[in-house]
């Protein structure tokens, strides 16, 4: 069974991310890389651990979503660091995270990924891949937050709709796609998996000093959703209006007749260009 190879992996990794890992572990199989993780100790402050496969059969998305991987189709990396101290609005981390991942995609010659708010990475208006950040506390101040990234990299002829990332009940706004379809060549499994953890460990490190403000500067360059006509599903209430960008604490705004409308946890279940499909 294809896996990915641990000695090629440490060679991508720059020194501030080598210097603060303290295991990567690669598995042939697993069920869910973030349900691994967050099972396990978390690192020391300051410092991370990741996980890593190319074939993950029971992974998560946001929800309870099912996040599938047949063999070889895709990548899942999943990291845990330890905050020092309790980060402030650590909802937004998961915006902050995805701007990280499309600098660790660029840097593997694949540009022009956006973002869906708040998780999905989207390529050609199609879904690429998905983040899903978990926390748990290691006592009064110490926090260790778990995120999870999955790809699609060559997903063949198993591609359908039941296989990545289905969440029965909503509308599909996003078909999945897969990085073999941009018609490049593909960058190897290790050298996107080692900048995925250098660019994470980035956001990370930089969220921990400064908080959300300069990803808040950089996300409309990203931002997927801005200008369509979108409807939210909260647990409360549907929001339908057009997408406004996002406010400084990472909340969707979301403009509609009756004012402006900050969304700070829902599902987007639909998005249309302005005036409709087409």
């Amino acid at each position: 069974m294809t896996t990915l190879d641990a000695d090629g992996i440490h060679a991508g990794l720059v020194d501030a991310t080598s210097t603060k890992l303290e295991l990567l572990e690669i598995f042939g199989e697993i069920d869910s890389t973030n349900s691994y993780l967050m099972q396990q100790p978390g690192p020391r402050p300051g410092f991370f651990r990741a996980v890593a496969t190319l074939n993950q059969t029971a992974g998560r998305g946001r929800y309870g979503k099912n996040w599938y991987s047949p063999p070889g189709a895709g990548l899942c990396v999943s990291m845990a660091f330890s905050f020092a101290r309790k980060p402030e609005n650590i909802a937004a981390l998961t915006l902050a995270i995805g701007l990280g991942v499309i600098r660790a995609l660029r840097a593997c010659d694949v540009p022009d990924v956006m973002l869906k708010w708040p998780n999905d990475l989207v390529l050609s208006d199609g879904k690429l891949g998905g983040i899903l950040t978990e926390a748990h506390s290691q006592g009064r101040e110490v926090v260790s937050i778990v995120t999870g990234v999955g790809l699609n990299i060559d997903v063949g002829s198993t591609f359908n709709d039941d296989i990545f990332d289905h969440e029965p009940g909503h509308d599909r706004v996003l078909a999945a796609i897969d990085l073999k379809s941009r018609g490049a060549e593909l960058p190897s499994r290790e050298r996107l998996t080692a900048q995925l953890m250098n660019e994470i460990v980035a956001a990370f490190a930089e969220y921990e000093a400064v908080g959300f403000a300069p990803f808040y500067r950089r996300w409309p360059a990203h931002d997927w959703l801005r200008g369509k006509q979108v409807t939210i599903e909260t647990q409360r209430r549907k929001v339908s209006g057009m997408a406004a960008g996002i406010d400084e604490d990472g909340a969707l705004l979301v403009e509609s007749a009756d004012g402006m409308h900050r969304v700070t946890s829902g599902s987007v279940v639909s998005a249309e260009p302005a005036g409709g499909a087409g």
